[in-house]
């Protein structure tokens, strides 16, 4: 019992004299509460999901039709897009506190028990009958579909044990063990990657879904259930894992579809409110331990634009889809390892290169699912040149039509740079500075000149790395820079000269 609910009604008496009356919850089914609350809630100018980022124009309205319809409903999606989290949100919808019949396994509603062992309760009992709360939390069940999931999981099947035990008939409804949906009474009930669900499962759903019972294991047991049902599946397991069958696809009231962030600043903004980037000190209390994260803004538009590239590239399957994963993990691996260079280098300040990206290739690779054509290049040929193509498109943002011809001419010249991945700032930033023209062009990033090394050396990089992306100078696997390839024109073939055609003229 938590502090919350210390002084509420204890006993059916007291409960039909608080705010739980029976005029208010007794014959008020979940679907009725969620829109009640949903309804107070439109009126106020809060956000309905906070977190959910990019569906408030497009999924978030259908959810909210759904509910007011006091529809049962499916968010359709494909992996990453924020649909078991979605559906999560909606215990908020609920009360804080709903009250049930004390002990009992399906939360029955004390003013109208279902289940033989509430009625035989409130019978003995009457107003006596103690009363117990549920938080909103927890009110929402969910199960994973899978192929073994049984009808016995779903609904629930005859206990012999129990029967054994209080000397109790096998046929007797006391001898009853409940399923996940009974045990869901009064609450919502969410079912992930309904596909996955065999389909004999899922005509056990018709009867709560449409007459709103179920039977146990054919006795004349009638369970008048109270739920929400929500579903989530990817459109493609229609066809690749299994389907939803079409009686089911027919009783479920709304069918709604999810997407991918359509904008940069919608996938960045995901990515930075879920990826772990505040690094702690390991619990360690000396300050010499503590190293500083400081993420430049062009190194998480490099990432974003990754997978918005990777989402259109014709060798990653489309239908497979990039999850929203990717960015949050590639950022995430992409700290680390600016981590890991200052902490060989003991700064105390780290800030991530290009360079970083490349080093974040196991969090990209097993993400992408590629056509035939991709697995020929290989997975790591393709990463790498969509990590090439984001950087090309962010380094046209900052420095579309900026002169940096004395950057090139200088590798043109002879001059050659290799970095090296667990160089520290200071030495980076002498190297880089020894390029004519370089230092210069971080200014429209809109840095100072006090700077740390580590920001300066990172911005000078990504310079040198968008010129390699636009083919400007080259980069070999060593990391070394140099000029870039020029196309050499063959030789003329010399032959005699062509007489003009005249056409002669005879006699």
């Amino acid at each position: 019992m938590t502090k919350a609910t210390w002084d509420l009604p204890r006993t059916l008496g007291a409960l039909r004299n608080s705010a739980f009356s029976e005029d208010r919850i007794g014959s008020r089914p979940v679907k009725d509460e969620l829109r009640h609350n949903l309804i107070r809630k439109l009126r106020c100018p809060t956000p309905l999901f906070p977190g959910i980022v990019g569906y408030e124009d497009s999924v978030v309205p259908q959810v909210v039709n759904a509910i007011l319809s006091r529809h049962n409903f499916i968010l359709l999606g494909l992996r990453g897009q924020a649909k078991t989290r979605l559906i999560r949100m909606l215990t908020t919808l609920l009360d804080d506190e709903m009250p049930y019949l004390e002990g009992c396994e399906i939360h029955d509603n004390p003013y109208h028990p279902i289940c033989r062992r509430c009625r035989n309760l409130v019978q003995e009992e009457g107003d006596d009958a103690p009363i117990a709360y549920l938080a909103s939390e927890q009110r929402y069940v969910e199960k994973l579909a899978t192929p073994d999931v049984t009808i016995a999981d779903m609904i629930g099947d005859i206990d012999p044990i129990k029967a054994a035990r209080r000397g109790q008939d096998i046929s007797d409804e006391l001898t009853v063990h409940y399923g996940l949906l009974p045990r869901a009474n009064r609450g919502i009930f969410a079912i992930n990657e309904l596909p996955d669900l065999a389909g004999k499962i899922q005509v056990g759903l018709f009867n709560i879904m449409q007459e709103g019972d179920v039977q146990i294991k054919g006795y004349p047991i009638r369970l008048p259930l109270d739920l929400m049902l929500v579903f989530t599946a990817n459109p493609e397991d229609y066809t690749a894992r299994g389907k939803i069958i079409t009686p089911l696809k027919d009783r479920i009231g709304s069918e709604i579809r999810t997407h991918y962030p359509v904008t940069l600043d919608q996938g960045m903004a995901i990515t930075e409110q879920e990826a772990w980037l505040q690094r702690p000190n390991s619990g360690s209390t000396s300050s010499d331990d503590f190293i500083d994260v400081r993420v430049p803004i062009y190194i998480k538009e490099i990432v974003e634009q990754l997978v918005f590239l990777a989402r259109e590239d014709k060798r990653v399957v489309r239908r497979s889809g990039v999850s929203q994963r990717l960015p949050i993990s590639v950022l995430e691996n992409v700290v680390s390892n600016a981590e890991r260079r200052a902490l060989k280098s003991k700064e105390r300040l780290a800030v991530p290169r290009v360079l970083d990206i490349y080093s974040a290739l196991p969090s990209i690779t097993g993400k992408m699912e590629l056509e035939y054509e991709g697995e020929l290049k290989g997975c790591d040929a393709v990463a790498r040149e969509l990590i090439r193509l984001a950087v090309g498109k962010v380094y046209d943002k900052y420095f579309e039509g900026s002169n940096v011809s004395q950057i090139v001419q200088w590798f043109d010249l002879g001059g050659s740079l290799k970095l090296d991945e667990s160089q520290d700032s200071a030495v980076m930033v002498l190297a880089l500075g020894s390029i004519q023209g370089l230092m210069e062009k971080v200014k429209s990033l809109k840095l100072s000149a006090n700077e740390p090394d580590a920001v300066r050396a990172s911005a000078a990089e990504f310079v040198l790395e968008g010129l390699y992306a636009h083919r400007r100078i080259s980069r070999n696997e060593e990391r070394e820079f140099g000029a870039g390839e020029r196309k050499r024109e063959g030789p003329r073939e010399e032959g005699p000269p062509q007489r003009p055609n005249v056409r002669r003229q005879y006699n």
